[in-house]
């Protein structure tokens, strides 16, 4: 309880120095009659200044009269009376903040946990708190851990783990119906650590790797039933308009064959599907034709012999047919 003792010590000297003063008259006239005056001085003071008592703006004064209930003192300052009542207890009024844990406390499956929580109470009444219970803050500490091993043995692994918020509530409304009675209500109660075996900790890890493994799995297929899906719509369009699928398939070989140095290998049956084996006819043709016209324009003149015959030139090699690329469009 805070007391304030300078202004019970400041009451006490003030008192016994009037009466100090007093008996020094009295005691020039009798000795016996200033002896007595002091006494009684020194009495009344040492009477005065345990009357005087104070407490703080969040404490509450339990006062007893004769052992029996006279009520509630403070906040500040105030008085009682000497040798009759008696202060028994200040209690706290602000909101207090509690840790409890529950250990090795088995769940609804079977798998032994540390739950570690922090409990937020207030006192509401405060003539309840002394006269219901013996030390209230440590009865509403075995509350809360008895109500937490109670929640936890009802729930499974997942919920403690996944559900905290509505472990949080029921634990909430359990210890408040505990501790009611005594004058103390429940701010709020969070739940702060989970701890499990450490076995079973890879255990899940290995199950959450394999579950993320098949969802990896599952978008996969789902990607190639799009992708079959958008080939067989780009099949019919393709069957619908020919033209559009040679277009595609130059464009794929023109893609293929744009790098230096790259070679293709396409059946000739796809070829023939396609209606490209003109078209590669007339590009070897091209080739043979551009590879003509470079040689006549190689002469070797060595010392000594004669120069070398010279090949025809591509205007006096005979035409070749190229057939069309796409029959039946004139190209």
């Amino acid at each position: 309880m805070q007391v304030d003792a300078g202004l019970k010590f400041f009451v006490f000297l003030i008192i016994v120095l009037i009466g100090g003063f007093i008996g020094l008259g009295a005691f020039q006239a009798s000795h016996v009659a200033g002896v007595l005056i002091w006494l009684a001085f020194f009495i009344f003071a040492w009477l005065l200044s345990s009357a005087v008592r104070m407490v703080a703006q969040w404490q509450r004064a339990i006062v007893l009269r004769l052992g029996k209930f006279a009520g509630l003192r403070g906040p500040g300052l105030f008085f009682i009376t000497p040798l009759i009542e008696t202060v028994s207890s200040v209690i706290d009024t602000r909101t207090i903040s509690s840790t409890f844990r529950a250990e090795q406390t088995i769940t609804a499956d079977t798998v032994p946990v540390d739950v570690d929580a922090v409990l937020f109470w207030r006192v509401i009444d405060p003539e309840k708190a002394v006269l219901e219970v013996a030390q209230y803050d440590q009865s509403v500490g075995w509350a809360a851990q008895t109500a937490l091993r109670d929640v936890i043995g009802r729930s499974t692994l997942a919920d403690v783990l996944s559900g905290r918020e509505k472990i949080d509530a029921v634990l909430k409304a359990l210890i408040d119906s505990r501790t009611e009675p005594w004058g103390v209500r429940v701010e709020s109660v969070e739940i702060r650590d989970v701890i499990i075996p450490s076995a079973l900790q890879d255990a899940m890890s290995r199950q959450a790797q394999a579950e993320r493994e098949r969802q990896a799995r599952i978008i996969l297929g789902e990607s190639e039933t799009q992708i079959a899906s958008k080939f067989m719509e780009a099949a019919v369009m393709y069957e619908k308009s020919p033209v559009a699928l040679h277009l595609r398939a130059m464009n794929m070989l023109y893609e293929g064959m744009k790098d230096k140095g790259s070679l293709i290998i396409v059946p000739s049956s796809a070829l023939e599907t396609m209606n490209l084996g003109g078209g590669m006819q007339y590009a070897a043709l091209k080739q043979q034709a551009d590879a003509a016209s470079g040689a006549t324009n190689l002469h070797v003149n060595a010392p000594g012999q004669n120069p070398a015959p010279s090949l025809p030139s591509a205007a006096s090699a005979p035409p070749v047919a190229v057939p069309p690329i796409f029959p039946g469009t004139g190209f």
